[in-house]
């Protein structure tokens, strides 16, 4: 299993990635509505935040199972977020 450490700097690269790819869509399209994008970032920003608290929790039953639930859950709001950023 890979230390938190690493989980948290996959949580940073992932969403800062989505992040900027909605920067460059916007620098891209400046003659288009940007209030979808920064809905995006604002999702990203949010989801950062909870992924992040969850991943400092000290008191935990089974780690293993819970670091792996984050992952996923990562995973699947990184593809959420990803094809918000696709249909823009």
């Amino acid at each position: 299993m890979a230390n938190k450490r690493d989980l948290k700097k996959d949580i940073n690269y992932v969403l800062g990635d989505i992040i900027e790819a909605v920067y460059l869509w916007e620098l891209e399209n400046p003659d288009k509505d940007n209030k979808s994008g920064e809905e995006i970032i604002d999702e990203a920003i949010t989801s950062f935040d909870g992924f992040m608290a969850r991943a400092n929790e000290r008191s935990l039953e089974n780690a293993k199972k819970h670091f792996k639930t984050l992952r996923d859950d990562l995973e699947k709001t990184a593809t959420e977020l990803v094809k918000k950023v696709n249909a823009l």
